[in-house]
């Protein structure tokens, strides 16, 4: 892999950072006030992607690169999506989790790819670490979600 493409799988994964910093923001804002834990468990997440999303643009920055500094559009349109969809259903905590959970598959998905490509291995070390963090973070969801859907 050419270190123009290492940058590229960097950034894509710096924007899906991203994507997960807003996403658990808005999510935990979304979260009703029944159940104060998870909106702090939620914010918490959402510190945990930006946290990623910095170590991520240090390693670009490492390559020479320059590092992406915002989401992805995709990400961008399933926010407005979440939010119309809340707007109509109703924002509670299942719905917030079932979109917290769809955009944690997203994540996974392309933490996957990028582990795929043949990466320095120091890359390789952070990306298996960050991608560690957020299969916790999807079993997490998809546990409270279980049990928010058992208690309505």
């Amino acid at each position: 892999m050419n270190n123009d493409e290492i940058i590229s799988t960097l950034n894509d994964l710096i924007e899906t950072s991203k994507d997960g910093e807003k996403g658990f923001k808005v999510c935990s804002e979304d979260a009703s006030g029944r159940h104060p834990e998870l909106k702090t468990m939620l914010a918490e997440r959402g510190r945990e992607c930006a946290s990623a999303a910095l170590e991520l643009q240090e390693l670009v920055r490492n390559q020479g690169g320059d590092p992406e500094t915002s989401g992805t559009l995709s990400g961008d349109l399933h926010r407005v999506w979440t939010n119309i969809r809340a707007a109509i259903v109703g924002k509670d905590d299942e719905t917030v989790l079932n979109e917290c959970e769809r955009g944690e598959d997203v994540a996974v998905r392309v933490y996957r790819k990028a582990l795929e490509q043949d990466l320095p291995t120091h890359i390789r070390l952070v990306l298996e670490r960050q991608c560690q963090g957020v299969l916790r973070n999807h079993d997490v969801i998809k546990v409270l979600r279980d049990q928010v859907r058992a208690h309505a």
